[in-house]
């Protein structure tokens, strides 16, 4: 079993996909069941029964409580058992209930002890919420054959870009460009510029560019998986590197990671633009979303494999490394402290 960071918020399904129905998620490698309450309350249990372990997600839910399928205990949205049938209840049983909290169009869980689940905590890009001046999309959730940290060495990594994004977030112009990199206060922002190069092909199909342009990528990781790209292109020459926005193209590509076991991540993205577009205009930005993170999952996969089943070899580290490998330590470090019982809540 992999060691996860547990007093933190992390998104566990969207919104849109809860229901007043039973639904299965797994997340650091515990099967749970979640519905949403007739008060709008989504509500997140262990999927076990606590009788003779049968999954609950298989039970029946009766107004706001869920009768298990195979001799009917049944427990409350608090995960207080409320009646046996045949019998009286005879002590306290209960099944593990966890916190859950929405925003930004997702649900969010606390893993860890319920007495620190500040919903204050939970990530929040006020992009998100200036209707006025930005829009966002919903994109999919992503289900990608590798362990979170791989996705997230990804998403601290501006110069993949170069080589695996030709046809939608990259192009020849950055391959050379230095990576730089900075801690922040919950984790680590790495970045770079591209003055005066062509635009990429996503912003010459969406940013109506004439000429070359000046571009950014901000990797902006919040330990342990949260990343959000601010990446966006500005004329050459209009002052961008300096600041000066305000004739631009830039977009907010988030990156909500669940880590499902060692095996297997969900990548929960969503796209916040600072334009508004029709509906069509949405599907085809969305779509050119879906080829760039289908590039990565085929690529994060073939890595896995090789780690599981390859070789027994230590990776030669180059200079673009330095973010992603202090990231890990950074996530090592909350869970060592964890364990010890020194650590604070997450912060997003």
């Amino acid at each position: 079993m992999a060691e996860y960071v547990l007093n933190t918020w992390y998104p566990i399904a969207w919104s849109r996909d809860i229901a007043n129905e039973l639904t299965k998620r797994r997340i650091i490698e515990k099967d749970l069941v979640l519905y949403r309450s007739s008060t709008g309350k989504v509500v997140a249990h262990l999927d076990i029964c606590p009788h003779r372990m049968a999954p609950l997600s298989i039970g029946r839910l009766k107004d706001d409580a869920i009768e298990c399928g195979y001799h009917g205990m049944t427990f409350d949205c608090s995960g207080k058992c409320i009646r046996i049938p045949g019998q009286r209840i005879v002590g306290s049983p209960a099944v593990d209930t966890f916190p859950t909290h929405e925003n930004m169009g997702l649900v969010w869980i606390w893993m860890g002890d319920p007495e620190k689940a500040d919903t204050s905590l939970v990530y929040d890009l006020p992009q998100y919420h200036d209707k006025e001046n930005w829009s966002s999309v919903e994109g999919d959730a992503l289900e990608i054959g590798c362990f979170y940290l791989n996705l997230a060495d990804n998403l601290c990594d501006p110069a993949h870009v170069s080589f695996v994004h030709l046809s939608t977030l990259g192009n020849a112009a950055s391959e050379d460009v230095p990576v730089q990199f900075a801690p922040t206060e919950n984790g680590q922002v790495t970045w770079r510029w591209i003055i005066d190069a062509p635009a990429i092909p996503l912003f010459q199909k969406f940013g109506n560019f004439k000429g070359n342009v000046d571009r950014w990528h901000y990797y902006h990781y919040t330990a342990p998986s949260i990343a959000v790209i601010d990446f966006g292109s500005a004329a050459t020459g209009t002052g961008a590197p300096e600041g000066n926005r305000d004739d631009c193209i830039q977009i907010y590509a988030c990156h909500f990671m669940t880590p499902v076991d060692a095996d297997t991540t969900i990548d929960h993205w969503l796209h916040v633009k600072n334009f508004h577009a029709d509906a069509e205009t949405n599907s085809r930005l969305s779509e050119q979303f879906r080829i760039a993170f289908s590039e990565d999952k085929l690529i994060l996969e073939a890595i896995h494999h090789n780690e599981k089943h390859g070789v027994n070899t230590r990776p030669y580290r180059l200079a673009i490394d330095a973010s992603p490998v202090r990231m890990r330590k950074l996530v090592q470090t909350r869970i060592e402290a964890e364990k010890a019982g020194q650590a604070e809540p997450v912060v997003a």
